[in-house]
């Protein structure tokens, strides 16, 4: 069964856990049963896992462009002089190490795309390991963060060549941010609002890769996701909501990705691909 808004699953959700709501929608949609799903999302948990631990700071992408910035966020962060604490350091150094994975050509998880893998594992890794959560609860928000990523992509995209990169690093942020939400006890209709309140801050962000590539800006966006992850769950948790109904949101990103000229989806052509010094970049490879 496909999930096509955040009504359907707040509907789905009334008798049962959200996780397990859209767990036995998977079930249905490829005719598994519930013991293999979960055990599938296992595995994509512990390949973000893995990819983590794997990281190598002395490496670089092929193009020059990015490598070791995740490195030097972890040492950061180890200092113990961080302005935000070690719990927002520690995400924000995961989100680097995950996108510079990413383009050094490393296993990643795809979340939703290959573009927005850090924010997600980012989140969730970082929280797990600093308030110990175990793998069976950060399996069951893996699924929340499912549902999400599967309404966006129904209703409207999660390719940044479709609808800009609010389309890839702002569902991977929604999905972070619900998956967040639903791991600390919020409620579905909590989760759902955290989601929307992701989404909509960042609607309207370009895709503008430099010299074509998954890189610059795109690492570092990662980074921003996250934090607008943390910061949508914690309003939620405190019992704010999204003025605008998380689906409508969903619906004026579609719009918005619909309206954004060709030069800002993925093309390499506008914004900060098109400055001097991205265009230097370019020609340079």
């Amino acid at each position: 069964m496909q999930i096509e808004s955040f009504e359907q699953l707040m509907r789905l959700s009334a008798q049962q856990p959200l996780w397990r709501a859209v767990l036995l929608a998977d079930c249905e949609e490829r005719q598994a049963d519930e013991a293999a799903s979960f055990e599938r999302m296992r595995a994509m948990l512990r390949a973000m896992r893995a990819a983590d631990d794997g990281y190598a700071p002395g490496e670089r992408s092929r193009s020059g462009l990015v490598g070791g910035d995740g490195g030097r966020m972890a040492a950061y962060a180890a200092s113990g002089h961080t302005v935000c604490g070690p719990l927002v350091c520690d995400v924000i150094a995961r989100a680097l190490k995950m996108g510079e994975s990413n383009a050094c050509m490393k296993r990643i998880v795809a979340a939703p795309t290959a573009g927005a893998c850090g924010v997600l594992p980012a989140v969730l890794l970082s929280y797990a390991d600093a308030r110990g959560a175990d793998e069976d609860a950060l399996v069951r928000a893996l699924f929340v963060a499912a549902g999400v990523g599967q309404v966006v992509a129904t209703r409207a995209f999660i390719a940044g060549a479709a609808g800009g990169c609010q389309a890839e690093i702002g569902t991977a942020a929604a999905m972070a941010a619900a998956a967040l939400t639903d791991l600390c006890g919020g409620a579905p209709e909590a989760a759902a609002h955290a989601a929307a309140m992701a989404l909509k801050n960042l609607l309207g962000l370009v895709c503008d890769p430099v010299a074509g590539l998954v890189e610059v800006p795109c690492v570092k966006r990662n980074v921003g996701g996250a934090m607008v992850a943390l910061s949508a769950a914690e309003m939620a948790l405190a019992g704010i909501r999204s003025a605008i109904p998380p689906d409508e949101v969903v619906d004026a990103m579609r719009e918005v990705g619909e309206k954004m000229d060709a030069s800002l989806r993925e093309t390499g052509e506008g914004g900060l691909a098109a400055t001097p010094c991205g265009r230097a970049a370019r020609d340079k490879l």
